[in-house]
C-alpha cells in the first residue's frame, strides 16, 4: 500500500478531528451528570458503610450495657447473701471479711454504674450521628435516583448516534499513523474543547485565534507538510481540506 500523502494524512486527521468533536457534543449534553452519578453511587455505598459500622457500634454498647448490668446483679445478689451472713457471724475476724467483701460489691456496682453511664452517653451519640446519616442517605438517594434518570434519558435519546460515532473514530484512527495518532491525542487531552486539528479562519488559528503569518498560510494551503500553530500547537488544515470533509459528510 502506498504511503499516504501529507494531503491525504491531513484529511484523515481533519475528518478524525469532525468525528471526534461530535462525540464531545454528546458528552457536553450529558455534562457533568455521569460524574456526578458516579460520585453519588460512591457517596451512597460509603454511607451505607458507615451506617452498618455505628450499627454495630450500638449492638456493641448494648451488650456492654448488658453485661455491667449482668454484674450489678452478681454483686447485688453476692451483698443480700453477705448481709444474711453477718447474722450467723461467730468471731470479729469473720465480720470484717464479710464487711470487706460488701465493701467491695458496693464498689463494683458503683464502677458498673459509671461505665454503664458512659456507654449510654457515648451510645446517645453515635445513634444521634446515624439518624444523621441516614437522613443524609435519604437525601443523597433522591438526588441520585433523580440524577441517573436525567443521565438514561440523555443517553437513550444519543446512544445510537454515539455508538455509531465511536466505529466511525475507531475506522478513522486507523487510517493515521501511530506517530501523528498520538500527537493528536496528547493535544487533545491539552485542551478543553478537545480541538487538535484547526482550519485557518480570517488568517488567525482557528483554536488559539493567534494571527498566522501570510507566508506559513501560504504554505498551509500547499499542504506539502504537516504545520502545527505555534502558539497553541495545533495542526493547521486550510479551508479546502475543511470543505472536502464537508462534501464527503454530505455524500
Amino acid at each position: 500500500m502506498a504511503e499516504p500523502t501529507v494531503a491525504e494524512k491531513l484529511k484523515n486527521l481533519y475528518e478524525l478531528q469532525t468525528i471526534d468533536s461530535k462525540i464531545d457534543e454528546i458528552e457536553i449534553l450529558k455534562g457533568e451528570l455521569p460524574i456526578e452519578v458516579s460520585d453519588l453511587e460512591d457517596e451512597l455505598a460509603g454511607m451505607e458503610t458507615r451506617i452498618n459500622k455505628l450499627t454495630g457500634e450500638i449492638e456493641g454498647l448494648d451488650s456492654e450495657i448488658s453485661q455491667q448490668n449482668a454484674k450489678i446483679k452478681e454483686a447485688e445478689a453476692l451483698i443480700e447473701r453477705y448481709n444474711t451472713q453477718l447474722d450467723n457471724v461467730k468471731n470479729n475476724r469473720e465480720y470484717d471479711a464479710l464487711m470487706k467483701e460488701l465493701e467491695m460489691q458496693r464498689l463494683e456496682i458503683q464502677l458498673q454504674e459509671k461505665k454503664i453511664g458512659m456507654a449510654e452517653k457515648k451510645k446517645a451519640k453515635v445513634e444521634e450521628t446515624l439518624e444523621n446519616t441516614r437522613v443524609r442517605l435519604e437525601r443523597k438517594q433522591k438526588d441520585f435516583e433523580t440524577k441517573k434518570v436525567e443521565l438514561e434519558e440523555i443517553s437513550k435519546k444519543t446512544e445510537k448516534e454515539e455508538q455509531k460515532l465511536r466505529k466511525q473514530s475507531e475506522k478513522a484512527r486507523k487510517k493515521i499513523e501511530d506517530r501523528l495518532l498520538r500527537a493528536y491525542d496528547k493535544t487533545r487531552s491539552t485542551y478543553r474543547n478537545g480541538l487538535a486539528v484547526v482550519t485557518v479562519e480570517r488568517s488567525a488559528c482557528g483554536g488559539c485565534f493567534n494571527m498566522i503569518p501570510p507566508q506559513l498560510q501560504l504554505e498551509i494551503s500547499m499542504r506539502k507538510k504537516i504545520i502545527a500553530c505555534e502558539h497553541c500547537g495545533r495542526i493547521l488544515v486550510d479551508d479546502f481540506v475543511a470543505d472536502e470533509e464537508k462534501e464527503a459528510e454530505k455524500a
